[in-house]
């Protein structure tokens, strides 16, 4: 019976002792030789209560953020490890001082607390005394937070090394000196979503950031790395906590975005595609931030796989060694529940039932930043101690700027990885994963993108199970023209377009300039919808041509034939139709017939500026000539034979000063000024005509306006001919020159027009060999219409060269006239 009852004593005092609970020291704080702050948002405030009176805030009561609590153990973790380290800080202990910072603007008391000695703060202190016993901050998580608490620390220069805050701003070191981090910059994230996106060619993109500094910073960001790319921001929309999706959704719909980029934390994230869920949002490809892109519960929740393909950049997942058995012997006691709650305002979790399994469950994100910075810290001490192999110098006095300033030149290995800071406070270190959401709602690395010590960036495309089932999706405003066509822009997107076919004699280069159709050089030509220019093919009449040898023929048979005339007028100069022909002036409009005729050779060949001014002048200033003779001749037989009688006197003057000679002189000389005034300052000069696109004509261009005044002389010439020679055309018939004038004036203007109606219709090279016929004909005009009919009557009709004859035609005309 005794022993029986001894039994049952034994047994009541065993259980009694399994009964107890184990009241162990704050999670949140730890005795140390020096001391480290931690800032974790264990808990976040979502809410949008408006305060009307002045209220702490009890972060324990907010939601709770496992990840983040997994960051804090961490952080212990990490102080523990160091501790137990005979090597980086030998003979000292860390110890830190741990504060749920779950709100951005309401975390006052504990920062406060952190930066007081004894309860008090004297900011008119001596800056070297009195400083409160934190070496070194590890936090905050958002960039925030990190914007509201930062200036406070920076006061005295106390190192914040931020394993989460990643805004620009805080690089520059004006602003904030003492702020240094172990998480890339926004630009970094950034630069990796940009890759991603022009890696897959998708233009048209969707970017939801939430509405704070980070989100608007890496929106800011984003939209200047696109600029003067192919991405186009279709749609942008700061997100709250607590706000209505479907509008937002509607509107990407609406503008058929297919590439919906998510830049926020977890829990703006989380909201965000519960949303899309809800509302049956389907078909988008998601590229996740690295705040949200590990996170554990979404890829399992229902109906995620509807909403499309989700891609994240997430910093890659380190295992840190120890950690997981740190967690397992930390949550196997049995620690009571009011344990903490005589500690400090936020230093309470009430976590104890959350298990080992579950804290390592959780999304990993930022743990190696976290782990980095304690050991960053804890290296900057080992050299501001001087530490060796077995010991620190304990009679140095450490002030947080000399931690600071060891910290700035951190070059440490920690999980082969060199962790150093460049001159902004950001790492030198580390990379991105590129993660895909797989079936079986794991993130599945598919790529990798590194920054040091050069930018290098892969993406295995064969991972991705597209939601299309095939190919990675397309997400466009409009579709790609088609080639040799140019984009035409609508409303304020470049890619937005439609597509306009470029017309003949552009093209379009795609790589330079796809918004605009270039005009091909003169030399080159192109057809509609080309996207290259050819050369053209150069034309111009050779002297080869059969044409053009066929017209120089003509030229010198009637150089030929004018000298052969010249020697049969000679012979019988002192005939009667030599002398009616115009006499000694047959000789001088024969001679200009011919050097007329010198032009021709110059409308064959490639033509030069000399080639050009002797295709006019020879024949402008000798016509002229020509012209100027038959004037004259014209008029004196009109005035012979009816003005004379009525005007003996002015008869007599015209014999006297020999006024035929004078009016031809007069003429050439006039004619001869005007040409060399035209040809002095706007000379004919080569020219190439493009009308035809596939060719280049080469002639020459004459100045209209600088050869007026030749032309209208020449005109002008022509028209008095014209009239005299119409007066005179009842004359008798061997002396009706006027009539043979009149026609071959008729000849002549006929000549031109056909010639000027051609030259409208037809702009090709043989414009040139009409242009040398056209002026032979006229040459010919004269020659065969002229003076041909009179070398006939000399040598045919001899009889008619007679002084008998022409005096009875004379006879006859007087006796007409007297009737």
């Amino acid at each position: 019976m005794k022993q029986l009852f001894v039994s049952l004593l034994l047994l009541g005092a065993f259980l009694h002792a399994l009964a107890q609970c184990t009241v162990p020291a704050s999670e949140f704080q730890l005795e140390g030789d020096y001391l480290l702050a931690g800032l974790f948002d264990i808990h976040h405030d979502s809410s949008t209560v408006k305060q009307d009176r002045p209220e702490a805030i009890d972060c324990s009561s907010k939601e709770f953020i496992p990840s983040s609590y997994r960051r804090f153990q961490l952080m212990r973790f990490s102080v523990e490890e160091i501790n137990n380290s005979t090597k980086l800080l030998p003979n000292v202990s860390l110890g830190y001082e741990i504060f749920d910072h779950c709100s951005d603007i309401h975390n006052f008391p504990g920062i406060l607390k952190l930066l007081s000695v004894d309860g008090l703060i004297q900011p008119w202190g001596d800056p070297h005394k009195n400083l409160s016993k934190v070496m070194a901050v590890v936090g905050t998580y958002t960039s925030t937070q990190a914007l509201t608490v930062a200036p406070l620390f920076m006061m005295d220069l106390i190192p914040m090394v931020s394993y989460g805050a990643a805004t620009s701003v805080l690089s520059i070191k004006e602003i904030f000196p003492s702020f240094l981090r172990t998480v890339h910059p926004n630009k970094d994230v950034i630069e990796v979503i940009f890759n991603i996106v022009q890696h897959f060619n998708w233009h048209w993109v969707a970017f939801l950031n939430i509405d704070d500094d980070y989100g608007n910073d890496g929106r800011d960001l984003f939209i200047k790395r696109i600029k003067d790319t192919e991405i186009c921001l279709a749609y942008t929309k700061g997100l709250k906590q607590h706000m209505n999706h479907s509008k937002i959704f509607k509107q990407i719909e609406a503008q058929r975005i297919g590439i919906i980029i998510v830049f926020a934390p977890e829990w703006t994230a989380e909201a965000l595609i519960e949303s899309a869920i809800q509302l049956n949002v389907t078909k988008k490809v998601w590229i996740a931030g690295d705040a949200w892109s590990l996170n554990k519960e979404l890829p399992k929740k229902k109906g995620i796989q509807n909403i499309g393909t989700v891609i994240g950049v997430s910093e890659p997942q380190v295992t840190i060694p120890g950690f997981m058995d740190f967690i397992s012997s930390s949550k196997s006691q049995n620690y009571c529940e009011k344990a903490e709650q005589n500690t400090f305002c936020n230093q309470v979790c009430n976590c104890s039932s959350l298990s080992a399994e579950e804290i390592l469950a959780v999304d990993p994100s930022f743990n190696f930043p976290v782990y980095s910075a304690v050991h960053a810290i804890a290296h900057a001490l080992h050299n501001a101690l001087q530490c060796e192999s077995d010991r620190c110098k304990g009679n140095i006095t450490v002030h947080p700027h000399m931690v600071l300033a060891e910290l700035k030149k951190s070059n440490f290995t920690l999980l082969n990885q060199s962790v150093t800071f460049d001159e902004n406070g950001d790492p030198n270190f580390g990379s991105y994963s590129i993660v895909f959401w797989n079936q079986s709602g794991d993130a599945e690395e598919i790529g990798i993108c590194h920054f040091h010590p050069k930018f290098n960036f892969f993406i295995n495309d064969t991972k991705i199970q597209w939601y299309t089932k095939k190919e990675a999706p397309t997400s466009l405003c409009s579709p790609e023209c088609e080639e040799g066509h140019e984009k035409i822009l609508h409303g304020i997107h470049q890619c937005c377009f439609d597509c306009e076919i470029c017309s003949t004699g552009t093209y379009i280069n795609k790589t330079e300039n796809p918004y605009e159709c270039v005009n091909c050089k003169e030399t080159e030509w192109s057809t509609a919808g080309s996207t290259s220019c050819t050369l053209r093919v150069v034309e111009y009449v050779p002297f080869t041509d059969s044409g053009a040898i066929l017209i120089m023929v003509g030229a010198w048979a009637l150089v030929g034939l004018t000298l052969a005339m010249s020697v049969l007028f000679a012979i019988n100069y002192n005939t009667p139709v030599v002398r009616s022909a115009g006499g000694p002036m047959c000789f001088l409009i024969l001679g200009c017939l011919s050097l007329c005729s010198l032009s021709v050779f110059f409308y064959f060949g490639k033509p030069t500026t000399s080639f050009c001014i002797l295709r006019f002048l020879p024949f402008l200033l000798f016509y002229t000539v020509c012209l100027a003779c038959f004037v004259v001749r014209s008029f004196q037989i009109v005035y012979i034979f009816k003005i004379a009688a009525k005007f003996p006197k002015l008869h007599s003057l015209w014999i006297k000063y020999h006024g035929q000679w004078l009016v031809i002189t007069v003429a050439f000389v006039t004619q001869a000024l005007l040409l060399l005034f035209s040809i002095t300052f706007a000379p004919p000069k080569p020219y190439n005509e493009t009308l035809y696109p596939d060719k280049i004509i080469l002639g020459c261009d004459i100045n209209l306006k600088a050869f007026i005044g030749p032309v209208v002389l020449l005109l002008s010439l022509c028209f008095l001919c014209f009239i005299f020679s119409y007066m005179g055309k009842d004359l008798p018939k061997n002396y009706n020159e006027a009539k043979a004038i009149t026609f071959c004036l008729l000849l002549l203007i006929l000549t031109w027009i056909i010639f000027a109606t051609e030259h409208l219709l037809y702009r090709g090279k043989y414009i040139q060999t009409l242009n040398a016929l056209t002026i032979l004909f006229s040459l010919y005009c004269f020659l065969l219409w002229y003076f041909l009919p009179k070398c006939y009557i000399i040598l045919f009709q001899s009889y008619k060269n007679t002084q008998e004859y022409f005096q009875g035609l004379l006879q006859n005309y007087t006796k007409t006239i007297s009737q």
